[in-house]
């Protein structure tokens, strides 16, 4: 983990609220000249603590898709086995995220589907076939209260 002084905070809190911010409007925000901005940016790219820029699709305005949580179970003896599932969901692109878990569930996935008519051909298909599945419990979004990209610890 590395270190960030509250500069270094404040351009990420502005460029994750609007990754097109430009460099003059974050060097006036902050009271500083463009050139140590720019420096911090490329910096924090080059560590890696910026990963990339992305636009964020409000996906209900393109498309009327589904988003399911699947947890599960691994039928795995060694901790090694893992990276069979991990290597196989990355082929999925209908998979946004997937986490290791600790307690009762191995796993929980976040799937998109365009509905739930193409849902049951994508589980049976796609998930069911994953290697070093157990068990495996969906749960429907009814409603998307919150979504943030927003790290809270930059506040």
């Amino acid at each position: 983990m590395k270190k960030i002084d509250d500069i270094d905070k404040s351009i990420l809190r502005m460029l994750q609220k609007d990754s097109t911010t430009n460099i003059k409007e974050i060097a006036s925000r902050l009271n500083m000249t463009k050139t140590p901005i720019y420096e911090r940016i490329k910096k924090l790219e080059k560590e890696a603590i910026i990963e990339k820029y992305v636009a964020v699709v409000d996906r209900k305005k393109i498309t009327s898709s589904i988003i399911v949580f699947l947890s599960g179970s691994l039928d795995v003896k060694k901790f090694e086995e893992i990276s069979e599932f991990y290597e196989a969901i990355e082929n999925v692109p209908e998979i946004m995220e997937c986490y290791l878990m600790g307690g009762d569930t191995d796993f929980m996935l976040k799937v998109i589907c365009p509905s739930l008519d193409t849902y049951h051909d994508f589980f049976s298909r796609k998930i069911a076939t994953l290697p070093r599945i157990g068990q495996i419990k969906s749960s429907f979004v009814i409603n998307e209260v919150k979504r943030s990209t927003v790290l809270p610890f930059l506040e």
